[in-house]
């Protein structure tokens, strides 16, 4: 990791700040003047900032049943943002892995681990994840075919990649749907390309994390070591 990138890390520092300090020669690594906001350092190495040892904190992950009316997002000047919801000492340094809709709810992991992050977003990396789509009225058998095989969405130029969709207890208004894409509104734009409408939307899983029954919506918990370990 980049010495700044470690320091802001371990400190709340902004990079600026950061860079600041280390042009000052206010940083050792393993006893050695470094200069070099670049300069690589590992997990074992002695950094001390002013004279002071820092430590990199351990990474988080956190599930959170996002209710509606929350924006994905560190901050927004309109709304309240899902990191309102959470009851830690520092959320300063969290990602949001998958981000939904104002008024979408369900899944949202949450972390300060930007390599597990990216491994979750990266289109690459073909995450599935899984909806529970409210329709505003039936879908055709036509229309789930088209969506199946991809569909062209306003503004795009290739088709969405084909989708799994089946209808929940026989009602023709409601499906789950499964998608390894992450486009903006990409499930809401689906739809309307076969001329429907989501009245709701709700994200059931990511990989093979799946939202735990037991929260309720505002509430998470921090993900077991196998639902970390799932997103490789």
């Amino acid at each position: 990791m980049r010495l700044d990138k470690f320091i802001c890390h371990s400190t709340g520092l902004s990079r600026q700040a950061t860079q600041r300090a280390v042009r000052a020669g206010a940083v050792l690594v393993n006893g050695v003047l470094v200069k070099k906001a670049d300069h690589k350092v590992m997990a074992s190495d002695v950094v001390k900032l002013d004279g002071e040892t820092i430590v990199l904190p351990g990474f988080r992950y956190i599930m959170l049943n996002k209710p509606s009316g929350y924006i994905c997002a560190n901050r927004d000047g309109e709304h309240p943002v899902v990191l309102d919801l959470l009851r830690e000492d520092s959320v300063g340094d969290l990602q949001i892995a998958g981000r939904l809709d104002l008024d979408t709810t369900g899944l949202v992991l949450i972390t300060n681990d930007g390599d597990w992050n990216h491994r979750v977003t990266a289109p690459s990396r073909l995450c599935c994840k899984i909806y529970c789509v409210t329709l505003s009225e039936p879908l055709s058998p036509v229309a789930a075919e088209q969506l199946r095989a991809g569909v062209l969405l306003t503004g795009e130029k290739k088709l969405t990649q084909p989708a799994t969709l089946s209808f929940v207890d026989n009602d023709l208004a409601q499906v789950r749907l499964s998608i390894h894409e992450g486009k903006y509104h990409q499930v809401k734009r689906m739809f309307a390309a076969v001329g429907n409408h989501v009245a709701a939307l709700h994200r059931e899983s990511i990989g093979d994390i799946t939202l735990d029954p037991a929260l309720l919506p505002g509430q998470y918990r921090t993900l077991t070591e196998r639902e970390i370990a799932s997103i490789r």
